[in-house]
């Protein structure tokens, strides 16, 4: 790290230098505000400058604005007597990061430095992690190059500026959140927060909660007062996954959050303003759900501003090469796997299956292949057997025998057969497989009960499903 000392006496700059140089900082010195700007004009390595406030010409206040604009992420400490304290007061209102007392102890600048040299190592971490989420998250690196994909981008770099809210619908899979968080990193919002609420997962009365938050001792277990996620979201936007799960009950209170930006916290009648922007996902067809009075009209028309629809795998196969390409890298990477290609066998079967699943189920595939590929390159006998050896569909599932058979336990054979194909299409992930099935968590679980179907390890799933 190399350092700047501004001060018009020679021995206290020789003081600082020395002190500084035993730390193992670099030192450049000037005895003036001028001589400072000119060194800081024609040397852009320097970490941090020490500045005295009373200086010869230019003033140490005057040194430090004209610092803050030329390079406002450079910290600045000042170093002033103490019959000036309120100058270095007035210096920090400009942007010093601290002051040092005339006369000050060695140890006492050394640890104010280093304070400063943090925080800017810090804030540098900060800029660094924001430039690669705004990478992550920009609409142009959802992968996809095929005519459907096209329009997608289109919405998105349409909607995002603007302030409407806006419906994603698709499958299982297809990537809905990642949809909406590439709105809202494109939009104006994007320095706000991003919430995520999966509204299919949580019952009514915590769902209600965790978007409104409550008082202490509004209902048992209430034990504090806590802010709801339309109150964090504030300034920036909201996911609500699966938002045709909501009860009707909370969808009134949604609808009253759209149409007065306002709401109030359970067991409060005090109203709270938001400026919030709604994303809301669903893989169900609503509809249906309003033919059969399950979801509000009026929520969707204000749901349904901007509509953007993903397209299946199934119907944008010409994709799943770039796909594979992009999760091989990724999980290569993660897991210090060699892996660089698919066998063109692999890539026939990955091009010719349905993909239920969609985009997750293949990034599940190829993570599977990646951590169990020993070599370079993954061939056919690392697809999972559901793959490899597809049921033929021109064949009926099952055929009735003459002497007949039992219709319960055929379809509880049947289901058992689909929920441990689903299992390990997910990993062995309860959570994931419900979605592929299109069941809710707790039905799935309830039917694994029934039929028998322990948790198990990824490994004892793959061997009751015959995966190699």
């Amino acid at each position: 790290m190399r350092i700047l000392i501004v001060d018009d006496e020679e021995v206290l700059r020789d003081v600082l230098d020395a002190v500084l140089r035993r730390e193992g900082f670099e030192v450049a010195m000037a005895a003036s505000g001028e001589e400072a700007l000119s060194v800081l004009d024609e040397d852009d390595s320097i970490d941090l400058v020490i500045l005295d406030i009373m200086l010869p010409g230019i003033s140490g206040i005057d040194t430090l604005r004209a610092i803050r604009i030329s390079n406002p992420s450079l910290p600045v400490i000042i170093i002033t007597a103490f019959s000036s304290i309120d100058g270095a007061i007035e210096a920090m209102k400009h942007g010093a990061f601290h002051y040092i007392p005339k006369p000050f102890k060695n140890e006492e600048v050394i640890l104010t430095v280093n304070k400063a040299l943090e925080q800017k190592r810090l804030s540098r971490e900060n800029e660094r992690l924001k430039e690669e989420l705004s990478e992550k998250y920009a609409y142009a690196n959802i992968i996809g190059k095929s005519e459907p994909m096209r329009k997608v981008y289109d919405l998105i770099r349409l909607a995002a500026p603007s302030r409407s809210n806006i419906l994603v619908a698709g499958e299982s899979g297809t990537g809905k959140e990642l949809v909406a968080k590439a709105i809202h990193h494109a939009s104006p919002r994007a320095r706000n927060a991003f919430v995520t609420v999966n509204s299919g997962s949580l019952p009514p009365e915590l769902l209600e909660s965790s978007l409104f938050g409550h008082m202490k001792g509004s209902f048992t277990g209430a034990i504090a007062t806590k802010r709801g996620l339309f109150e964090v979201a504030d300034g920036g936007s909201i996911f609500l996954d699966e938002i045709g799960n909501i009860n009707l009950e909370t969808q009134a209170k949604l609808l009253r959050v759209i149409q007065e930006k306002e709401f109030m916290r359970l067991g409060s009648v005090d109203t709270i303003k938001v400026d919030v922007r709604i994303i809301a996902a669903t893989n169900a067809d609503l509809s249906k759900l309003m033919a059969e009075n399950r979801f509000r009209e009026d929520l969707f028309y204000r749901l349904n501003v901007i509509n953007i629809a993903l397209p299946p795998l199934r119907r944008r196969r010409e994709d799943i090469p770039l796909l594979v390409a992009h999760f091989l890298d990724k999980y290569a990477e993660e897991n210090k796997r060699k892996v660089r290609e698919v066998t063109p066998d692999a890539m026939r079967i990955l091009l010719d299956h349905a993909w239920p699943g969609n985009v997750r189920e293949l990034e599940n595939t190829i993570e599977r292949a990646t951590v169990l590929c020993t070599g370079d390159r993954i061939g056919v006998d690392l697809l999972p057997d559901y793959l490899r050896f597809p049921q033929k569909t021109d064949q009926p599932a099952m055929i009735v025998p003459s002497e007949g058979l039992s219709l319960k336990d055929a379809v509880s054979r049947y289901e058992r057969g689909m929920i441990l194909q689903s299992l390990e299409m997910a990993n062995g992930v309860q959570k994931k497989a419900a979605e592929l099935l299109q069941l809710k968590p707790s039905t799935l679980n309830e039917m694994m009960k029934r039929l028998g179907i322990h948790a198990k390890s990824n490994a004892a799933v793959e061997e009751e499903v015959g995966v190699e």
